[in-house]
């Protein structure tokens, strides 16, 4: 089983990298994400490996960095999700907006996806929705920032407070997620000032 592979780019098709690994060409399919941020033709580039084999074929797809691997993983974990249409869930919906897009149930934002019915869309929030949150993608201030987290509460209402001025339930969880950021004050009002001020940009 293939779980990584390094080498030079030989070439890109719409939905793959052409990767030559000391002389042979392994053919990598990746998201637009991957695609756009792997490099240019002749340059190296290494790729996390999922490897799929199936009666008629061996696929392999290929990921920059390990989160988007797991998103992959994730997404086909649900019935009817299989790698192609995983793949194309990525390249749809980024993977720094996913998270909060199943969270908060915009089954929308999934459903933009070709492939993706209704059905297959509430399917995907729902059996995810708790899992998502294994993937660090709570609404918390990273450690790292030397900020306390704000209570979830707070959150909540302001989540809410976007939400009633119209604005999408992904777009409104990710405004907050910046605005916890950016802002020193926890208090509501102005988280809600900083995320109107990140949605407005």
């Amino acid at each position: 089983m293939i779980g990584k592979l390094s080498g030079i780019i030989d070439n890109f098709g719409s939905d793959h990298i052409l990767l030559d690994v000391g002389g042979v060409g392994y053919l990598v399919h990746c998201s637009p994400r991957t695609l756009q941020t792997a490099g240019q033709k002749g340059d190296p580039c290494s790729l996390l490996i999922d490897t799929h084999v199936r009666e008629d074929a061996i696929n392999l797809y290929g990921f920059k960095d390990a989160m988007e691997q797991q998103w992959f993983r994730l997404l086909t974990s649900v019935q009817g999700v299989g790698a192609r249409v995983g793949m194309a869930i990525l390249g749809t919906v980024p993977i720094e907006r996913l998270g909060f897009a199943i969270i908060s149930g915009d089954k929308a934002a999934i459903q933009a996806t070709d492939g993706v019915g209704p059905k297959l869309a509430v399917r995907i929030v729902t059996e995810l929705k708790d899992k998502a949150g294994k993937i660090d993608l709570q609404i918390s201030v990273p450690k790292t920032s030397g900020k306390a987290e704000t209570p979830a509460g707070i959150d909540n209402d302001a989540v809410s407070a976007l939400v009633n001025l119209g604005y999408a339930k992904s777009d409104a969880f990710a405004a907050v997620l910046a605005a916890k950021q950016k802002s020193d004050n926890d208090n509501l009002s102005e988280i809600i000032r900083v995320a109107l001020k990140e949605l407005s940009a």
